[in-house]
C-alpha cells in the first residue's frame, strides 16, 4: 500500500513518518509533499492508496487537492488534518467523502487508528469492485456464449443481458466476430512428438451445448488480464468486445461498435490479437463477416467458424477470411483417391524408390497444402492409411518398429491428433519415410523369429498379463526354447527386453506432464504402481516423479 503525506510543516511530515509503525499497517511506500500542488503531482505519478493531508497549505489547500485527486483516484481514502475548527472545511471534507478528520496537535495513536480504518474500508471497496468486475465479466461472457447460437433461440436472454450491461445500441450496432485457435504448448520431449496434448482438429460444433463452453470465471488469470487489455485497446476505436473461451483452444471475440469498423481498425485488432497469442505458441485467426444488429451476430460467428475449418491446411499464424479462402480451392487430382495413393506409396516403398517417394510426397503436399476445398478429418484419415502402409512395408522388410518409432495403431492416432497443421502432419510422414529408407540401407534384417517376438512385444507391452508363454505361443515355439534362443541372438533375456521396452515407453510418457504417473504405470503394463516405481528407479536411477522433474526442468 502507498501513503501520501501532504503538509507544509516539515517537522509534522517527518514526525508522522518516524513515529508510526507503518509496516504493521501494510504501508510499504510513503511519499511527502509540502503543498497541494506538489501533492497533486505526486498523486498523479505514484497513485497512493491513502492520502493524509493538511487542510490549509500554500498554493493549493488540501480540499482542492483532494477534489483533483478524486477525479483520477476515486477509490483513494483521504484523511484530513487541521488545527482549525472550521465548519466550512469540515463540510467540504464530508462532501468529498473523506473518511476521517483529525485535529492538530496530532496524536500518533489517533493517526494509526484513522489509517487502519481507512485501510479496512479500502479493502472493502476493492473487494466490492472485484466482485462487480467479476460479475460484469461473467455477464459479458454469458452474452458472448449466447451470440454463438441462433438469435431466435435465445432472444429474451440476449436482450436482458444487453440491458444489464447497459448497451442501448445493441440492436442497431455493427458486429464482427473473431476466432483464435491456439495450439497446446509445445514441450521438448525425448523421443516424443513435440506437441503434448490431444487437442484434435475436428471442426467446431455450432450446435454444441452451453456447458461445453468455459465462462470467464474458468479462464486462467492470464486470459482474464488479456481480455481487460483487449477491451481497453478496442475502446480506442469506439468498440467493445465480448469474449468466450470454447473447447479449451478456441477463443471467440465479438466486437461491437456504432459503425462498421474500417479495414485499418480491423488490421490493428488482428495485430493486437496476433502479438498476444504468438507468445503462447502457434495459432490461427479467422474473422467473420461484418453484420448489422445483434440478431445477426451468429451469422458473423458461423462464417468465422467455416473459415477456421480450413486453418489446418495453412501455415500457423495465417489470418483466414472469405477473400483468402475464395482463391484457395484447388481441383483435386483424380488419381489422388486414398486407394490410388496407398497403392502407389506401397509400390515405391517396396521397390526402394527413395527419389520417387520424395517426388510422390512433394506432389501430395502440393495437392493438400492451402486447399480450402478439403476437410481436416478426411485428410487425416488418408494420412493414417499412408502411415499404416509405411508400417506394413516395415514389417515385410523385417525392420524393427524402433527404427521408425511409429509402432502400434494407438501411437499413429496419437501422432495424428497432435499435429496442429497439415505441414506438421506431412513433415511427420516425410520424416518417417526418410527413416524407413535409412533403416533399409543401414540395418541388417533381424532373424525372422526375433523380429516376430519384438513385433509382438511392441503391440502388447501394455498388457500386464503379457507372459513368455504367450509370446512363445505366438511364434509356435516352447517357452524354454524361446528364452534360450532370444538370449543367444540378442545377448539379453526376453524378460530384460520386455522390461527395457516398457521403461523406454514410460520415459516417453513422463515427458508429457499431462500424463499422471498412475496412468503411465497402467499404460506400460504395470497394475501395481509401487512395483512400477521400483522397476523404474532400478532402470533409470530415479523415481518417476524425479525423472519428470529433471527432464521438464
Amino acid at each position: 500500500m502507498k501513503l501520501l503525506i501532504a503538509d507544509d510543516e516539515t517537522l509534522t511530515r517527518e514526525g508522522l513518518v518516524s513515529s508510526i509503525d507503518w509496516e504493521s499497517l501494510g504501508i510499504t511506500e510513503i511519499y511527502q509533499a509540502d503543498d497541494g500542488v506538489n501533492g497533486l503531482q505526486i498523486a498523479r505519478r505514484h497513485k497512493p492508496d491513502i492520502i493524509l493531508s493538511d487542510v490549509r497549505m500554500p498554493r493549493m489547500d488540501g480540499i482542492h487537492m483532494a477534489m483533483e485527486i478524486e477525479s483520477f483516484l476515486p477509490d483513494a481514502s483521504i484523511i484530513f488534518m487541521s488545527g482549525y475548527s472550521d465548519k466550512e472545511y469540515l463540510k467540504a471534507a464530508i462532501k468529498l467523502k473523506a473518511i476521517d478528520y483529525v485535529e492538530k496537535p496530532l496524536d500518533p495513536e489517533e493517526i494509526y487508528t484513522a489509517v487502519k480504518n481507512a485501510l479496512f474500508r479500502l479493502e472493502q471497496t476493492m473487494r466490492t469492485r472485484r466482485n462487480e468486475n467479476l460479475y460484469s465479466l461473467e455477464t459479458s461472457s454469458h452474452l458472448a456464449l449466447l451470440l454463438t447460437m441462433p438469435y431466435k433461440e435465445h432472444e429474451e436472454q440476449i436482450v436482458a443481458l444487453t440491458d444489464e450491461l447497459h448497451i442501448p445500441s445493441a440492436s442497431a450496432g455493427c458486429y464482427v466476430t473473431y476466432i483464435v485457435k491456439s495450439a497446446p504448448p509445445r514441450q521438448n520431449n525425448r523421443g516424443v512428438d513435440p506437441r503434448g496434448s490431444r487437442q484434435g482438429h475436428a471442426s467446431m460444433n455450432l450446435a454444441r451445448c452451453p456447458q461445453e463452453l468455459n465462462s470467464m470465471g474458468s479462464n486462467p488469470p492470464r486470459m482474464q488480464e488479456f481480455y481487460a487489455d483487449f477491451q481497453k485497446f478496442v475502446s480506442r476505436y469506439h468498440l467493445c468486445a465480448f469474449y468466450i473461451r470454447s473447447h479449451v483452444f478456441y477463443h471467440v471475440f465479438h466486437l461491437m461498435g456504432d459503425h462498421a469498423p474500417s479495414a485499418v481498425t480491423l488490421s490493428e485488432v488482428e495485430t493486437f490479437l496476433a502479438e498476444f497469442f504468438e507468445k503462447l505458441g502457434e495459432y490461427y485467426i479467422s474473422h467473420g463477416e461484418s453484420v448489422s444488429g445483434i440478431s445477426h451476430v451468429y451469422q458473423s460467428y458461423a462464417s468465422a467458424v467455416v473459415y477456421m475449418q480450413s486453418s489446418f491446411f495453412f501455415a500457423p499464424g495465417t489470418l483466414l477470411d472469405g477473400e483468402l479462402l475464395a482463391g484457395c480451392k484447388k481441383e483435386f487430382p483424380k488419381n489422388f483417391s486414398p486407394e490410388h495413393l496407398i497403392h502407389d506409396f506401397s509400390d515405391l516403398l517396396m521397390e526402394k524408390g527413395e527419389d520417387e517417394c520424395e517426388r510422390f510426397l512433394l506432389s501430395l503436399h502440393d495437392a493438400f497444402s492451402k486447399n480450402a476445398g478439403l476437410l481436416p478429418n478426411q485428410t487425416k484419415d488418408t494420412y493414417y492409411k499412408l502411415f499404416n502402409t509405411l508400417g506394413g512395408c516395415r514389417q515385410k522388410r523385417l525392420l524393427s518398429a524402433d527404427t521408425i518409432s511409429m509402432d502400434g495403431e494407438e501411437n499413429v492416432m496419437d501422432a495424428l491428433e497432435r499435429c496442429f497443421s497439415f505441414d506438421e502432419l506431412h513433415r511427420l510422414l516425410t520424416e518417417k519415410t526418410r527413416l524407413f529408407f535409412q533403416a533399409l540401407t543401414n540395418y541388417d534384417p533381424e532373424d525372422s523369429t526375433i523380429f516376430k517376438i519384438k513385433e509382438y512385444v511392441s503391440r502388447h507391452y501394455a498388457k500386464d498379463t503379457l507372459s513368455i508363454k504367450e509370446i512363445s505361443e505366438h511364434v509356435y515355439l516352447s517357452a524354454s526354447y524361446v528364452c534360450t534362443y532370444f538370449k543367444a541372438q540378442t545377448g539379453q533375456t526376453l524378460n530384460q527386453y520386455l522390461t527395457e521396452y516398457r521403461m523406454e515407453r514410460a520415459m516417453q510418457l513422463l515427458a508429457d506432464e499431462r500424463c499422471q504417473i498412475t496412468e503411465i504405470s497402467s499404460r506400460v503394463g504395470y497394475h501395481d504402481d509401487n512395483y512400477f516405481s521400483k522397476s523404474f528407479r532400478k532402470f533409470t536411477g530415479l523415481s518417476p516423479s524425479k525423472y519428470r522433474e529433471k527432464i521438464l526442468g
